[in-house]
């Protein structure tokens, strides 16, 4: 795949010298996202107890411009067997609970895949995710599932995401460009997480987070997120619950 940059992708297991750079690479995530407390209290924990499943591209100049992780976990666990509607979240609680327990995996699932802003529109995205599925299947899987973020999403807040995440292009590709990268890779639309991440905090923090004054009660548009916010200003707190789409790509 020609990006336009000259990158080279690596594990971190194999290049646990690039750990700093790696987790201090600059990305474009709303504020807000990574304040989720899931993410927050899992996220670092893969590069530290699951390196093979951080990928990274390096340039030229040996600065990483994109990462992508991923967490292996058992979908074919008793009381799984379907992609849950509580998408990012659940997916990484199931995988750190198989892995503490000893559960042997039997699929791969995206968490983040992420490029530099002076990077981005170069393909690195697209190169990201095929180094994803390859090093999955390296690892012996067959699949790998992604609680993809919509990356248009955001533009339209109010549109049923079920309603979104269905549209096609006249070539029979979702509209959504995020959705259709991964379509493009090989991936099929599974379903809907309605409640993929849950971002719960003051109205002191969410106007931090957004420079918004959140004083009205009710749906608040926020920049950036893919639903509006639930203002409570009588109980002193706002809710962001995110949704994503599942996408399955068979390897």
């Amino acid at each position: 795949m020609d990006t336009g940059v000259e990158v080279k992708t690596a594990r971190l297991a194999d290049r646990p010298d690039m750990r700093d750079k790696v987790l201090g690479m600059a990305d474009s995530w709303p504020r807000f996202v990574i304040e989720d407390l899931v993410g927050t209290y899992h996220f670092l924990r893969i590069a530290a107890e699951l390196p093979e499943y951080v990928l990274f591209a390096e340039d030229e100049h040996g600065r990483v411009v994109a990462n992508a992780f991923s967490v292996p976990f058992s979908l074919a666990r008793e009381g799984r067997g379907e992609l849950p509607a509580r998408g990012w979240d659940e997916m990484l609680l199931w995988a750190f609970s198989d892995l503490r327990r000893g559960v042997r995996p039997d699929t791969v699932s995206a968490v983040s895949v992420s490029v530099t802003p002076d990077a981005q529109g170069k393909g690195l995205s697209a190169l990201m995710i095929r180094a994803m599925r390859d090093n999955a299947r390296a690892l012996g899987f067959g699949e790998v599932v992604a609680p993809v973020r919509p990356s248009a999403k955001h533009l339209e807040p109010h549109t049923p995401v079920e309603e979104y995440a269905r549209r096609v292009r006249p070539d029979g590709l979702p509209q959504d460009p995020w959705l259709r990268v991964h379509a493009r890779a090989g991936a099929t639309l599974d379903s809907v997480a309605p409640a993929s991440m849950t971002v719960a905090a003051s109205l002191a923090d969410w106007r931090r987070w957004t420079g918004l004054p959140f004083d009205t009660a009710g749906d608040i548009e926020v920049p950036g997120a893919l639903v509006p916010v639930r203002c409570e200003p009588e109980r002193g707190y706002a809710v962001y619950v995110e949704p994503n789409v599942w996408m399955r790509h068979p390897l």
